[in-house]
C-alpha cells in the first residue's frame, strides 16, 4: 500500500535534488580512497598522489546520473499508471489477442529451435550454447510447477537436478544401464527426494520454507562431496556413457554398426552434438506438454488456488499438504530428468556442478520470465544464458553487465517478462459474457 501511495504522489524537484545530493555524497566517500588517492613510484619509493579533478568529475556524474534516473523512474511510473488504467478498461478485449500473439510466438520459437542445428551444422559453439539454453528451459519449467503454479519458494531445486544426474551416473557406470533405462528410474528417485523433503517441511511458508529448501540443497551437495565410496567425492563420476540412437553409437565406423555406417554417412563429431540437441529439445517439449496439460486438470487448478489463497483452499476442503507434495514431487521429477541428460551430455559430473548458484539461476529464470508463464521461462533462459556468453569479451565487466541487465529487466517488468498470474481456467457467467 505504501508503495502504491508513493507511486501516486508527485515527487517535487527539491526531493529529487536531495536524493541526488545524498548519492553524490556517498560517491564522494567511496571515491576518495578509490579515485582521489593513488600511489606513484618516485625514485624507487611509493608516494601518495591525488586526483581531485577525476574525483570531482566522478561525483558530478553520479549526481547528474541519479537526478536523471530519478526523473526517469518517476516519469515511467506515471506513464505506467496511466497505461495500467487503460489496460484494465480494455483487458477483456485484449486478452484473446494477447493469447493469440503468445501462441504464434511459441510456434515461431519452436520452428527456430527445429532448424537451428541445420543452419549452424558446422558451428559447434552455437549448437552447444543452444543445448545449454534448453537444459535451463527444462529446469525452469520444472521449477515453475513449484514456484510459479503452487507458489512455494524453493531455493534448493538444484538438489533434485543432482539426484537425477548421480542416479544415472551410478546406474550407468556400476550396473551398465543405458540412458533410456535409467531415465524413468532417476526421475522416480528425484520425485522420492521431493516427497521426503516436502512431507515434514511443507507446513512452513514463505521465508521459512525457502531456508529449509536451501539447507536441503546444501545437505545434498555436502553428502556428494564427502560420501566418496558412493559419489566419488570431489573427483565425481567419470566415463558416463552418452546416449545412443536406438543402440547405434556416435563413433567412427568399426566392427559393430554405428550411426554413420548404418545410414551410410561420413562420420563427423557434429552428429553426436546435433543428436544431443534434438534429444534435449524433445525432452523439453514433452515437459512443456506435460505441465500444460496438468494446469488444466483439477490438480493444476488446485496449485493455482493454493498460490492465491491457501486459507480459502483449506476452507473449501482441499488437502493442502497433498497438493503441495504433488507439486514438489512433479517438479523434482522434471529436474531429475534434466539431470540425467546433463550427466549423459557431459560424461562427467562432480558436486561443483550443483552449487547454490545453479538454484539461484533457475529461480531467476522463473521470476524474470514471469511466474506461471511457460514462454516467459524460454525468454528468461535466453537472457540469462546468452548474456554471460555475449559478455565474455568484456572480461571483468562481464558479471557487472549481467547484474545491470537483470536490474533493468526488473525495473522495466517487475512482474517478469511475460507475467501471468491469471488462472488457467476461469469461470465466467452468461451475464458477464454478455
Amino acid at each position: 500500500m505504501s508503495a502504491l501511495v508513493f507511486a501516486q504522489q508527485p515527487v517535487s524537484f527539491a526531493e529529487r535534488l536531495r536524493d541526488a545530493a545524498a548519492t553524490a555524497f556517498i560517491a564522494l566517500l567511496l571515491g576518495v580512497p578509490m579515485i582521489g588517492l593513488t600511489t606513484v613510484d618516485q625514485g624507487g619509493a611509493l608516494r601518495i598522489a591525488t586526483r581531485w579533478p577525476a574525483l570531482f568529475a566522478f561525483v558530478g556524474v553520479c549526481f547528474a546520473g541519479r537526478l536523471l534516473l530519478r526523473w526517469g523512474i518517476d516519469y515511467w511510473r506515471a506513464q505506467r499508471q496511466s497505461a495500467a488504467r487503460a489496460a484494465s478498461a480494455a483487458s477483456a478485449e485484449q486478452q484473446p489477442a494477447t493469447s493469440l500473439l503468445l501462441r504464434r510466438a511459441g510456434w515461431l520459437a519452436l520452428l527456430v529451435a527445429l532448424v537451428l542445428p541445420i543452419v549452424f551444422a558446422d558451428n559447434r559453439y552455437v549448437v552447444d550454447t543452444a543445448t545449454t539454453v534448453l537444459i535451463y528451459v527444462m529446469l525452469g519449467w520444472g521449477l515453475n510447477v513449484v514456484v510459479g503454479l503452487a507458489g512455494l519458494l524453493d531455493l534448493g531445486y538444484v538438489a533434485f537436478y543432482a539426484v537425477g544426474a548421480y542416479t544415472y551416473g551410478l546406474l550407468a557406470t556400476q550396473f551398465g544401464w543405458g540412458f533410456w533405462q535409467a531415465l524413468p528410474v532417476a526421475g522416480a528417485m528425484a520425485a522420492t527426494f521431493g516427497i521426503v523433503l516436502g512431507w515434514p517441511t511443507l507446513r512452513l511458508r514463505g521465508d521459512y520454507l525457502a531456508i529449509v529448501t536451501l539447507g536441503f540443497g546444501e545437505i545434498i551437495r555436502v553428502i556428494l562431496v564427502n560420501w566418496t565410496e558412493m559419489s566419488g567425492g570431489p573427483n565425481g563420476i567419470t566415463s558416463i556413457p552418452r546416449p545412443s540412437f536406438f543402440g547405434l553409437p556416435f563413433k567412427p565406423p568399426g566392427d559393430e554398426p554405428t550411426f554413420a555406417s548404418f545410414f551410410g554417412l561420413e562420420y563427423s563429431p557434429h552428429q553426436r552434438i546435433i543428436f544431443l540437441y534434438y534429444l534435449i529439445l524433445a525432452l523439453a517439449l514433452l515437459t512443456n506438454l506435460f505441465v500444460s496439460r496438468l494446469r488444466k486438470l483439477p490438480i493444476g487448478r488446485a496449485w493455482e488456488a493454493m498460490r492465491e489463497d491457501e486459507i480459502a483452499c483449506k476452507a473449501m476442503g482441499i488437502n493442502a499438504r497433498n497438493v503441495k507434495l504433488s507439486a514438489f514431487a512433479l517438479g523434482a521429477m522434471l529436474g531429475g530428468f534434466a539431470g540425467v541428460f546433463f550427466a549423459a551430455r557431459q560424461g562427467f559430473i562432480s558436486p561443483e556442478s550443483f552449487t547454490f548458484n545453479e538454484s539461484a539461476i533457475i529461480l531467476a529464470i522463473v521470476v524474470l520470465g514471469g511466474m506461471g508463464s511457460q514462454l516467459g521461462v524460454v525468454l528468461a533462459s535466453l537472457v540469462l544464458v546468452l548474456l554471460p556468453e555475449l559478455g565474455r569479451d568484456f572480461a571483468e565487466y562481464r558479471m557487472l553487465l549481467f547484474g545491470a541487465a537483470m536490474i533493468l529487466i526488473m525495473i522495466w517488468k517487475p512482474g517478469g517478462i511475460l507475467a501471468r498470474r491469471e488462472p488457467t481456467l476461469a469461470y465466467r457467467s452468461a451475464e458477464a459474457g454478455r
